[in-house]
C-alpha cells in the first residue's frame, strides 16, 4: 500500500511535475529491462518485497537485513538509470544549458566536472555534491540545479562524482568530498572564495565535510548552501513518518535500505556519521532550504536549531506544500530559492 497520498497535493504545477516524473521513470525502466543482464531478477517480486519493507519501516518495525546486498545493488542500478534518464530529458528542454561549458576533470582520483556559466567569476568556486540517497546520482543528475546555482551566484561549479553505496559504504563517499575540497585549496583557490553546496544526501555530505574539515584544522570555505539536507542517520525526526503522505519523492522508494547499506553497520548516532549529533561550533555561515511537507523537514529544522545554539550564522528558509529538493524542478519556489542563494552569497563576499 503506497505511503504517499495523491489527494494531499492541491497544486496543479506539482501534479504536472509528478506526472512527468512517472512518465520518464516508466520509459527509463522499459529501456532498462530490455538489457538481458537486467532480466535475471524477478523485479515484480523484488519490488513487492521492497514495498513491504517500506510499510514496515513506516510502522516503526525493524527492516535490517530484509534485502540482500545483491538485491540492493540491483535496485540501486535501476534507480541510477531512472535519474540519469530524467536529467538527460530535462537538460534537452532547458535552453540555458546551451550556454554552459561542461569540462570533465579528475580531482585527485575523484571524477568531476566543471560547470561554467557565462556570468561566472573566475576566482569563485562552488563545490557541488549531488543528492541521490547515497546510492544513486551523479553530476549529470543534478546538473540543472547546480548550473542554476552557478548562475544565481555568478560562480564556477565543480560538481563531483563521489563513490556510492552499496558498493562503497561510509566513509568512502565522504572521503571523496573532503579530497575534492582539499584539491581546490591545493589548486590555489582561496577558501574564502569557496562555497560548498549539495542537495539531500549531498546536503548531508556538505555538512559532514564541514565538520571533518574543522576537526582537521583545514581552512573552511566562506559558507555552505544545502537543499533539503539529511542530517540524522538515525531518522529520529517526527517528519520522517508524519510527512510520508505529503512527500511523493521519498515516501515510496524504500529509503529504509539506502541508509542501511550506506552505514554498513556504523552507528547512526555517532557524530562522525550524523551532522545533527556533531559539535557544530566554528562552522561557516549556512543557508538551509527545505519544504515543510517533506520527510526531511525535521532533519533541516533540528540541525538549524542546533547550529544556532552553537553560534553558527545559519539561515533556514522554508516553503510549504512543495517537493523534496524542489530546486530540481521548474517551479515558482525554485526561482525564489535560487534568488535567495544569490543574495546569501553576495552577503558573504561583501
Amino acid at each position: 500500500m503506497p505511503i504517499f497520498e495523491i489527494s494531499k497535493i492541491h497544486r496543479s504545477e506539482i501534479l504536472k511535475v509528478l506526472e512527468l516524473i512517472q512518465k520518464l521513470a516508466d520509459q527509463a525502466n522499459i529501456e532498462f529491462f530490455k538489457e538481458e543482464e537486467n532480466q535475471i531478477i524477478n523485479f515484480s517480486v523484488l519490488w513487492k518485497k521492497v514495498m513491504e519493507g517500506n510499510n514496515r519501516w513506516f510502522k516503526g518495525e525493524d527492516t535490517h537485513g530484509l534485502l540482500t546486498i545483491e538485491e540492493m545493488r540491483f535496485i540501486a542500478k535501476l534507480h541510477r538509470n531512472v535519474v540519469e534518464y530524467r536529467s538527460n530529458f530535462a537538460q534537452k528542454q532547458a535552453p540555458f544549458m546551451k550556454q554552459v561549458k561542461i569540462e570533465p576533470v579528475e580531482v585527485d582520483g575523484v571524477p568531476a566536472e566543471w560547470q561554467i556559466v557565462p556570468v561566472a567569476i573566475e576566482d569563485k568556486v562552488i563545490l557541488y555534491i549531488h543528492g541521490g540517497g547515497y546510492i544513486m546520482g551523479s553530476p549529470n543528475f543534478t546538473r540543472m540545479a547546480s548550473v542554476r546555482l552557478g548562475m544565481a551566484t555568478k560562480m564556477r561549479v565543480l560538481s563531483i562524482d563521489y563513490r556510492l553505496a552499496p558498493e562503497h559504504p561510509y566513509p568512502q563517499g565522504l572521503e571523496d568530498c573532503i579530497t575534492s575540497y582539499k584539491w581546490l585549496l591545493s589548486s590555489g583557490i582561496n577558501p574564502k572564495k569557496i562555497i560548498i553546496s549539495g542537495d539531500s544526501a549531498g546536503g548531508y555530505f556538505t555538512l559532514l565535510t564541514l565538520v571533518k574539515l574543522r576537526n582537521e584544522g583545514v581552512p573552511l570555505p566562506a559558507g555552505a548552501i544545502v537543499f533539503s539536507p539529511a542530517t540524522d542517520m538515525a531518522k529520529a525526526g517526527e517528519s520522517m513518518v508524519k510527512n510520508g503522505p505529503t512527500d511523493p519523492i521519498l515516501a515510496d522508494l524504500g529509503i529504509y535500505w539506502w541508509v542501511e547499506c550506506y552505514l554498513a553497520g556504523a552507528d547512526p548516532f555517532s557524530p562522525d556519521i550524523s551532522p545533527l549529533y556533531a559539535d557544530l561550533k566554528g562552522l561557516p555561515p549556512l543557508l538551509i532550504q527545505v519544504s515543510t511537507s517533506e520527510m526531511l523537514y525535521d532533519d533541516a529544522r533540528m540541525f538549524f536549531n542546533r547550529a544556532k545554539k552553537a553560534g553558527v550564522d545559519v539561515t533556514l528558509q522554508t516553503w510549504d506544500a512543495t517537493l523534496h529538493a524542489f530546486q530540481h524542478f521548474n517551479l515558482p519556489e525554485s526561482t525564489e530559492a535560487f534568488i535567495n542563494t544569490g543574495k546569501f552569497v553576495e552577503r558573504l563576499f561583501k
